[in-house]
């Protein structure tokens, strides 16, 4: 695939529906999980304006700073602290529509007010990171963006 993406101005679902066949090619045939996680960050960034866009690892009892597009980040994180720890902990998908008003939200920066944080889940459960993406605006994630960025993380 080229290295551009090809962007819809439609829906945010029809943006979805653009984007995720160019991530598949973009990923498929490649095995270096960094370069992926690296692309797919960009991809969405991109697409959407996000924020932020990234990924934080499973290392030991921490969620390590990975690969990432957007101003600079936390570096570690403590299982079910803030809301990337909370959606390793439960192995769910959370879409936080106020950062504000979640309980023990980490604010790596103040200028996030919304957050999706989808678990990246080996086939046995265990979760081995999550893809992480900030918003400036309230209320910008939903249903939508879970079952899509979802599919894309089911892919890694």
């Amino acid at each position: 695939m080229a290295e551009d993406l090809c962007i819809s101005n439609g829906s945010k679902a029809e943006k979805y529906q653009t984007l995720l066949p160019q991530i598949k090619s973009l990923i498929e045939g490649e095995d270096d999980l960094i370069a992926n996680l690296a692309n797919v960050s960009a991809a969405l960034k991109e697409t959407f304006g996000f924020f932020w866009a990234g990924f934080y690892l499973v290392k030991g009892e921490e969620l390590v700073l990975g690969p990432f597009q957007g101003p600079i980040a936390c570096t570690r994180i403590k299982k079910g602290r803030g809301v990337c720890g909370t959606a390793w902990a439960k192995a769910e998908t959370l879409v936080v529509p106020d950062v504000d008003a979640f309980p023990g939200h980490i604010a790596c920066s103040s200028l996030s007010r919304s957050e999706i944080v989808v678990p990246l889940v080996l086939g046995n459960g265990e979760v081995w990171g999550v893809l992480d993406i900030d918003s400036e605006n309230l209320n910008t994630f939903d249903a939508t963006d879970a079952r899509f960025l979802e599919e894309v993380c089911s892919w890694l």
